[in-house]
């Protein structure tokens, strides 16, 4: 059985960012105000792992900020920190911004034992990219990507689903783009609307107006199904839940089981498809998905009940991950 991959986070909030995103506070993101430096790192590794039985695909992780825009010496402290506990760990993973990426940086990178790089797309829409304060554009992405990828590295590309000024049409052409690029790995934020951002202020006096929660849910479930397609891993599907971001919410698409919701409306969609007028009927989806096409709280089984049809979901090992085949049914 393959070994479940983690991460130890080590945040590095806001260090190296040349703009305020208008939707950003990676302090309230994060739940961490102050900066980390080598003895930190060293503490939070320490404790890992002593807490992880198996450390052979566990990644340790800067994120937030823009790592590979911070001053090149404490950059450099944070990974020489990281080195003891290399030969335990599969690598070290980084986020940062697409015009934060040089030949330069990554083979300094690739010394330190870096082995993945995420960039924070958000959108592949410069429309998009300019109204929230991006400074980066989609050609950044591309270059950065092609880069990245020429060098060995795994890419991830982090993409932000429901921004101010984006369309139904921009987010499938932003996903369009993203397959274009076949990074390794996405991870897919809804839009979470935080007090004391600017996208919080658009909000409040009605400048911004966030697409129907639902919409986004169909929109976060296209994205899922194409990566899937694709065999790009999504490892991450809306924010982790955090007491901070519950406290600074204002607005937005948080939700604790957010990917949850995500895989129940891809079951239901196939259900919908299957189904001909009768009322009641039988679906057979493989064992470990029960829960998944039963849905977030029974949400699709309800759904079907308020418009008389009653479902029934069983197990079936041949039924592949994320199909279903309707084996009965009754007028």
């Amino acid at each position: 059985m393959k070994r479940k991959h983690s991460n130890i986070a080590i945040f590095v909030p806001h260090a190296g960012c040349p703009y305020r995103c208008a939707f950003c506070d990676q302090r309230a993101i994060t739940s961490q105000q102050a900066l980390p430096h080598a003895a930190d790192v060293e503490r939070i590794c320490t404790q890992a792992m002593q807490e992880i039985p198996d450390t052979s695909e566990t990644e340790i992780a800067f994120f937030g900020g823009s790592f590979t825009a911070i001053p090149q010496a404490y950059m450099c402290e944070l990974l020489q920190a990281a080195q003891p506990f290399l030969k335990r760990c599969k690598g070290i993973r980084i986020s940062t911004r697409p015009d934060c990426i040089h030949a330069d940086v990554l083979h300094l990178l690739k010394e330190y034992g870096v082995t993945a790089i995420e960039l924070g797309a958000q959108s592949m829409d410069d429309a998009v990219l300019s109204a929230n304060d991006r400074g980066h554009t989609a050609a950044d992405v591309y270059r950065a990507s092609e880069l990245i990828q020429m060098h060995g590295f795994e890419l991830g590309l982090q993409v932000m689903i429901g921004l101010y000024k984006s369309t139904e049409e921009t987010e499938q052409q932003t996903f369009r783009q993203v397959i274009a690029i076949h990074p390794d790995t996405v991870r897919l934020y809804p839009v979470v609307i935080l007090k004391g951002t600017r996208l919080a202020e658009l909000f409040l006096s009605g400048t911004y107006v966030p697409m129907p929660f639902d919409r986004i849910v169909d929109i976060t479930a296209d994205a899922l199904l194409q990566c899937m397609a694709e065999g790009i891993r999504v490892i991450k599907c809306g924010l982790h839940a955090s007491e901070a971001v519950a406290q600074d919410r204002v607005g937005g698409y948080y939700h604790p089981a957010f990917r949850e919701l995500c895989e129940g409306r891809i079951y239901r969609r196939q259900m919908e498809m299957q189904m001909d007028g009768s009322r009641r009927y039988t679906f057979a989806v493989t064992p470990s998905h029960i829960s998944k096409a039963v849905g977030h709280r029974r949400e699709t089984i309800a759904c079907f009940e308020k418009k008389g049809i009653t479902v029934k979901i069983i197990g079936d090992e041949e039924v592949p991950a994320f199909r279903c085949k309707c084996i009965e049914k009754e007028t």
